[in-house]
């Protein structure tokens, strides 16, 4: 059960981190900030960077131009946090059955949200003809107050009353709807995997897929040295204790070959893309040499 006071600085972290998205820009208006205070005010922070860091990944590739609303991924970690904190669900299924729902649902208070703060800025703009500046530092605010009253609304509305709702939801998806749970565990990882898709879609992958080849290398031989620092710390104390043993028994592999041929696929390729452009323009240079002398 969510307590009172949870519900209070959440409601008030909702409206905060809108705020910050807008002006301050401190990167606490993002999903994986939203899902460490929402899983430090929980009392489980794992369960929140786990949410947090999937949605942030879910989103990836998802952006907006210029007053266009888009999904509130923020609110959406918030709210998948609280509840799957509270009532036991699986990280995975509160990401898919409510994180990502809840984020959609609020592109409508967001809307409503713009609209208040278009009314306050005409507001604004008629002080400033007046030279009325007491009034206008107060619409000013008021439409700081429009903004986190579109995120701090909804999220007080859900935490409050949403509780019973989320808990029959629980019960139905790990009873009878079992099937359904498991799917929904599935969409839940994957769903990074979607935002992973839609930002490749944007860049310029093929132009630069040397690069690609050698980060994805990187980072997957980054998590398996992360993955194994307990190993490394046990061989380590062996060494100290043993030397010769811990050299010869020690569990250190080698790159496997394919890891090899990435890596050296993608220098090669980004030495052929360096000599081929300065080819390039060796003979452009030549053309333009050759014209100079023709005049």
């Amino acid at each position: 059960m969510i307590q009172w006071w949870q519900i209070l600085l959440l409601t008030l972290y909702a409206g905060f981190q809108i705020m910050d998205e807008l002006h301050w820009y401190s990167s606490a208006g993002s999903a994986v900030f939203s899902g460490f205070i929402t899983g430090l005010i929980m009392g489980d922070m794992a369960t929140g960077l786990f949410i947090g860091g999937s949605m942030q990944l879910t989103i990836l590739g998802v952006g907006t131009f210029g007053g266009a609303s888009r999904i509130d991924a923020n609110s959406g970690t918030l709210i998948a946090t609280a509840f799957a904190v509270s009532s036991g669900m699986d990280p995975e299924q509160a990401l898919a059955a409510l994180g990502v729902p809840v984020a959609a649902i609020l592109v409508y208070t967001d809307i409503l949200g713009r609209m208040a703060n278009t009314f306050w800025g005409h507001a604004c703009d008629a002080d400033v003809e007046k030279m009325n500046w007491g009034a206008y530092n107060v619409h000013y605010w008021m439409g700081a107050v429009s903004w986190c009253l579109s995120r701090m609304i909804p999220v007080f509305l859900a935490l409050a009353f949403g509780q019973g709702l989320v808990d029959a939801i629980t019960t139905a998806l790990n009873g009878d709807l079992a099937w359904l749970g498991t799917g929904l565990t599935v969409a839940g990882g994957m769903l990074p995997a979607v935002g992973f898709a839609i930002l490749l879609r944007y860049l310029p992958v093929k132009k630069h897929i040397a690069y690609l080849i050698l980060g994805f290398v990187i980072a997957a031989l980054l998590g398996t040295a992360f993955t194994s620092i307990q190993t490394i710390g046990g061989d380590v104390a062996t060494v100290a204790g043993a030397t010769e043993t811990a050299i010869t028994g020690g569990s250190f592999k080698g790159l496997s070959m394919l890891t090899v041929a990435l890596i050296g696929f993608a220098l090669a390729y980004i030495y052929y893309q360096q000599h081929q452009n300065a080819a390039v323009a060796t003979v452009s240079a030549g053309v333009e040499g050759d014209d100079d002398d023709e005049l």
